[in-house]
């Protein structure tokens, strides 16, 4: 059964966008002035992040050392982990989550390999903004997971071209490598984890303004609960 429309709205109380936009495409502009319709008349993608399927799985994971090593060698891990005297069976604390990515755009998101950084997840004390710890994920593959009623599927991780179509999800389960953040260092209290797609702007939007998704974290040392997460600016 295919999945029902998701059509998010930026939240009004939302702080105004302070990101700029970097690289050499066009150089240096405010994120909120980023408005482009089309592209030489074909349209352009816009990639959202969904707040409620964040918010739904969000979980606390305990793991030896021994059985991150892949994602260690990919920079998934906390700066602890890859100290000297850091052994396989020492215990890494993981900050999981799910994420799902729409493109409710007007044209593909094409890409012919992989980004470095496909996604950024921060946690930010609640009280302070500081950042308290960070994770990314490399998106090993875009493609079309699932589609609204009356969209097809066009790429695959099978296919030379890698892409999200418009009216589909690239969708991540809480359970791969680097879908989390490691917290191992982070005392429990209450923080907010902000998760950034294309946060290099990598791939050019008709919308940077809805890439951002809050949520409010309380940590309780053994397990995490997850509320009020929603689309922001930045």
């Amino acid at each position: 059964m295919p999945e029902p429309p998701y059509l998010p709205v930026r939240s009004s109380d939302a702080p105004p966008p302070v990101a700029e936009r970097s690289g050499s495409q066009q150089g240096r502009l405010s994120v909120g002035s980023v408005y482009r319709r089309t592209q030489n008349g074909r349209g352009l993608p816009d990639l959202v992040p969904d707040p409620n399927y964040v918010q739904a799985s969000t979980y606390v994971q305990r793991a030896h050392l021994y059985s991150l090593r892949c994602a260690a060698e990919e920079k998934c891990l906390a700066s602890t982990a890859y100290a000297p005297e850091a052994t396989d069976y020492d215990v890494r604390v993981l900050l999981r989550f799910p994420q799902r990515v729409k493109n409710q755009g007007t044209a593909a998101s094409r890409h012919y390999h992989s980004m470095d950084e496909f996604s950024h997840y921060d946690l930010l004390d609640a009280a302070t903004g500081m950042k308290v710890a960070e994770g990314h994920k490399a998106s090993f593959c875009l493609e079309d997971s699932t589609c609204d009623f009356g969209n097809l599927k066009r790429y695959a991780c099978t296919s030379h071209t890698q892409g999200l179509s418009p009216g589909c999800y690239d969708t991540y389960n809480a359970d791969i490598d680097c879908q989390w953040i490691d917290i191992t260092d982070v005392q429990p209290g209450n923080y907010i984890l902000k998760v950034h797609v294309n946060p290099k702007y990598i791939v050019l939007e008709s919308d940077f303004t809805n890439n951002v998704v809050r949520c409010n974290i309380h940590y309780t040392g053994r397990y995490v609960s997850t509320t009020n997460c929603k689309i922001v600016q930045s």
